[in-house]
């Protein structure tokens, strides 16, 4: 039998645990908290018992703008509601979306969550995350702010074991990203929104919800077992936005200038000065004693006279002789 080397063996079994500690956090991380709301995203308001509506009230969003009722089917003041969906009353459509929103309320309860000291939200800036009171209820009387960071896809849940109660007049804006597709309102018993207040984000009422005269809703009122009433509101529920990335601007590099060259003047070369040679003069001729003075005939001339007189001389002295 072969003999195992004993430290090879045990550096390779500490090699393996090292590596198994440094890829199950990996494996494991811990992701979001995970809601399904099922068929309840297209309903704006659902209810359980009746819907009831006093005064102009105004339902639409991109996510859909139906109103739902199940068990109960009593939509009283339907005519004075504008709405860009349909009514499901007591139809099977309903029913599922119930059924649904039973899955989506126990989603929201399951997170742990980061206890407030104070049920009140006003003046508050929200970060995303979980959040219930020791008193099992939230407020606002002022202005809550739901700060995203720059997460589009950041979510809020607040978790009110009772009630949720916002004042006459208050207010709930989203910063840097937030969007109320993301924010839920888990409330054990009911809600009630103030007279001219803004709300944001899906409230999931295990009984009922008010919105009160004036009330202006950005999301969805979505009771289990109790009613819904509205009281000349506008309800918006609006779907997520997927952000698109700013492109990254090309930066195209300046050319460096090709530098004009210099150019040096050729200078004009000074003409040369056209020297007229001097004629050479022509010697005065020296007349000397004895010699006689040089003539206009040239000398050649003079050799061919000679020539001349002495050719004729011997054709005298021979015509003499034969004249004889």
């Amino acid at each position: 039998m072969k003999k195992i080397n004993s430290v090879r063996f045990f550096s390779a079994i500490g090699a393996l645990s090292l590596l198994a500690i440094f890829l199950y956090p990996a494996t494991t991380s811990a992701a979001g908290p995970t809601i399904r709301p099922g068929t309840t995203t297209g309903f704006a308001v659902l209810a359980g018992t009746t819907v009831t509506n006093t005064g102009p009230t105004t339902i639409s969003g991109s996510a859909g703008g139906d109103v739902g009722l199940f068990p109960g089917s009593s939509f009283t003041g339907s005519t004075t509601v504008t709405m860009s969906g349909v009514p499901h009353l007591a139809d099977a459509v309903a029913n599922t979306a119930q059924t649904d929103l039973v899955t989506a309320f126990n989603d929201i309860s399951a997170p742990t969550a980061t206890i407030r000291a104070t049920p009140e939200l006003a003046s508050q800036i929200v970060t995303p995350g979980t959040y219930a009171t020791t008193a099992g209820t939230f407020a606002n009387s002022g202005n809550l702010v739901l700060d995203a960071q720059g997460d589009a896809s950041a979510v809020f849940i607040f978790q009110a074991a009772s009630t949720l109660i916002t004042s006459a007049g208050s207010n709930m804006t989203l910063a840097n990203g937030a969007q109320a597709c993301n924010v839920y309102w888990k409330v054990g018993s009911s809600a009630t929104l103030g007279t001219n207040s803004t709300f944001i984000g899906k409230i999931m009422a295990l009984t009922s919800i008010t919105a009160e005269s004036g009330a202006s809703i950005q999301g969805q009122l979505l009771a289990r077992t109790g009613a819904v009433n509205l009281n000349a509101n506008v309800i918006s529920n609006t779907s997520c936005v997927t952000p698109t990335p700013t492109p990254t601007p090309v930066v195209t590099p300046t050319p460096t200038p090709t530098p004009t060259p210099v150019v040096t003047p050729t200078p004009t070369p000074t003409p040369t000065p056209v020297v007229t040679p001097t004629p050479t003069p022509k010697p005065v001729g020296t007349v000397t004693g004895g010699k006689l003075p040089k003539t206009s005939s040239p000398w050649y001339n003079l050799l061919a006279l000679g020539a001349g007189l002495i050719l004729l001389g011997s054709a005298g002295f021979s015509l003499r002789k034969v004249l004889r």
